[in-house]
Formats: structure tokens, sequence, C-alpha cells
């Protein structure tokens, strides 16, 4: 029983939340149970509980159910759901919270996506959840706070493939997925209440394409973070809920002054100018409403560029989380995952550019070797890239 009590108090289960415990927003700051001003310093675990082509090096198997269905033929149907356990139980483990909090990180972003954690009935289960609570256990005990987003969500909200969606977005359309997606924040939230190691709820991941219908789109934003506020308060009151602009979290032009309490506000930027103007629009929103920014994804450049983009952000006094903590044979990550042996082999006949299947010496071969690879152990740790943060650069 003891041992109950105790797990259910890890995991925040056992009581609400009380505004004393938690994160919360005060003007544009995040702000800590203690009173001082917390300055966001992540990291995305991308890539583990949503995968993405570009991180196995395919070009045309991009969205996840893509990825899964050349993972069924180059493996069959029993090995590969053999292959994802053992991933999920890999790629992301207490060593990697533990190494992450070590070089100075103070967060971890977890992308979701939404079949992990309830079924196409709506009925809330899945391995998902195990996952996260896990994680989530690991983040506490070496002090780092936890954000979920929501980066696919039911019928997709970005119109890209990162949504796991048709390539349209169909949240915003069909009532259906709304109400699924609701579902599902509002069973997140009823789970953590009362565990101050989350810090908030990240709602959509880069919603609605510039591509598409920007008009409809853009008016059903709000609207939708409404709902989706609501539905988490009525179990969490005092959460922190986070924002995403639109046209793939790249403006908040759709948005209006803050609705309810403690709301933070979200955008994305690759590749952007270092000086000022490229921000300016996000200091503008921020200052017209007194709230809080989060720049939560950047990177995927050189170091040289996270330098200038990072401390253009903290000289403005907003957090970040950059984009990714691994990824594979790449110096644009924490730690780069070793390429194996027969890779590009794999990759062409996940992309359909090669119709002869791989021989089963070459699958089993690589297979073991990504596997082993995306170990922390195995992994090259890119500490000039760590520099480029202002953390740890050196063992």
């Amino acid at each position: 029983m003891r041992l109950l009590v105790a797990l259910l108090l890890l995991f925040g289960f056992a009581a609400p939340a009380t505004a004393d415990s938690l994160v919360r927003i005060e003007g544009k700051n995040f702000i800590t149970p203690d009173g001082s001003v917390l300055r966001l310093k992540g990291i995305s675990l991308g890539n583990w509980l949503m995968p993405e082509g570009y991180m196995f090096k395919f070009e045309v198997a991009k969205a996840p159910r893509q990825i899964y269905g050349a993972f069924e033929r180059l493996l069959g149907k029993d090995r590969a759901e053999t292959f994802w356990r053992q991933y999920r139980d890999t790629y992301v483990t207490e060593a990697d919270i533990r190494f992450i909090k070590s070089v100075g990180f103070n967060m971890v972003r977890v992308p979701l996506h939404w079949r992990l954690f309830m079924d196409t009935d709506g009925q809330i289960g899945g391995d998902g959840w195990a996952l996260l609570d896990r994680v989530v256990g690991w983040a506490q005990a070496s002090g780092l706070y936890v954000i979920p987003d929501l980066h696919a969500a039911p019928g997709g909200q970005t119109g890209i493939n990162h949504d796991d969606g048709p390539g349209y977005p169909l949240m915003f359309y069909v009532p259906r997925d709304r109400d699924l997606t609701i579902k599902l924040w509002r069973a997140i939230a009823e789970r953590y209440r009362g565990n101050s190691t989350m810090l908030g709820y990240d709602i959509l991941n880069e919603p609605a394409a510039p591509y598409h219908d920007v008009a409809t789109l853009n008016a059903r934003l709000e609207p939708f973070y409404k709902r989706a506020t609501a539905a988490i308060r009525e179990v969490d009151p005092e959460r922190i809920v986070i924002l995403a602009g639109g046209q793939w979290s790249s403006s908040f032009a759709m948005l209006g002054p803050p609705f309810a309490k403690n709301l933070a506000y979200t955008y994305h930027s690759f590749w952007a100018s270092t000086k000022r103007d490229s921000i300016q629009r996000h200091l503008n929103f921020a200052n017209l409403y007194n709230v809080p920014l989060f720049l939560g994804e950047t990177g995927e450049l050189t170091d040289e560029w996270n330098e200038g983009f990072r401390r253009l952000h903290e000289f403005h006094d907003i957090g970040w989380s950059f984009w990714t903590y691994k990824n594979l044979d790449t110096p644009s990550t924490i730690v780069s995952i070793p390429r194996p042996e027969g890779w590009s082999e794999i990759v062409a006949f996940a992309d359909g550019k090669q119709k002869e299947k791989p021989s089963q010496d070459l699958i089993d071969r690589a297979i073991a070797q990504y596997l082993d690879g995306i170990k922390l152990k195995n992994g090259t740790v890119r500490w000039s890239y760590l520099a480029s943060l202002g953390l740890k650069s050196a063992p």
C-alpha cells in the first residue's frame, strides 16, 4: 500500500492541483512555486512517440502511418510490432533524461500522436500512457519540467505529413475530430492533475497550413483553444495552457487578448534572421497583451546560427525548446545516431524507390544496429551544439 501511494503521488494521480504547487503565469513570465522567474531551456523528444520520416532518412515515407507501413513491409506485422516496442523502450530512457538535466536543460517537450492514447472510437487507452508516465517520473526525479505537445491530433491539424493526417487539416472541419481532441486533452489533464513536473499543455503543434483556406482556419483556431482550455480547467484548473499561432506556429494574428488566466503563446521558427526583425511581430503581440512567449521549436541549422538565435531570444527573456534531442547521422542534434550498414537500401525500399526487398540478412543487421544505435551510450553527443545553447560544452 505504501508503494502504491508513493507511485500515485509520484505521477500526480492522488490529489487535485493547487496553485501554490505549479508553475504559473504572471505578465510575460513563467513563475515557479517559490516565486522566481523560470527561463525555459528545453529540448524536444522528437521521433519517439511521434515518428517523422526525415529522422529515418526517408524522403517519401514521411507520415507516421507511412513509416509504420514501411517497417511492416520490411519485417512483417509481428516483428514490426516488436520493433516499435523495443524502439519506444530504448529511444528515451532514464539515462537520456538524466543526461538532458546534467548538461543544463530544465525542460523536455514531448511530441504525442493521438493514436497511442486513444482508439478510433475515442476510447482512452494505449501504450502511450505508460511511456509518458515513465518519462514524467524520470523528469520529476531529475528536476526537469515536461511539456506534452499534441503533434498529431485526430484528423490532422497542420495539413502536412507530421500530423499523420490526409494532407488537409480536417480537425478544423470535422466536429468529431475536434471532440476527440478535446476528450484526449481532458484525459491528459485528469491524469496529471496535481503533478508539478507537468509545466503546461501545448495544445496543437503548428496548426493550419498557410496554403489552405486560411480565413476559415484562422477563424476556428481560437474558439477551439477556448474549448480545449475549458475542458482542461474542469479537472486541472491551475495548469498552464500553451497556445500555438497559426500558419505552422508562425503568426498570432488570429488570436485576441488572453481569454483565461495562465495562458502562454508559442511560435516556431527555423532558419530565420538572428536579428530582432525576425521576431518583432511576436514581441508586438506579447507587448500588446502582456503575455509570455515560448519558442517551441527551432534549430536544425549550424551551431553558429543556434547561438545567435538563442541569444536573441534570451535578450528578450523568451524561453526556448530546440528541435530535436536525437536524430540519425546529423550534426544538427544533441545526440547523433550512427547510420547502420545498408541503411540506404532500407530507405530505398521504404520509399518505394527500390521494388526488390533487401535481403533478410541485411534487414536483420540494419535493424539490430539501429536499435543498438539509438541507445544514448552508442550515440555521438554533439558538444558543440550544446555549447551553442549556452549549456555544458564538454563531457
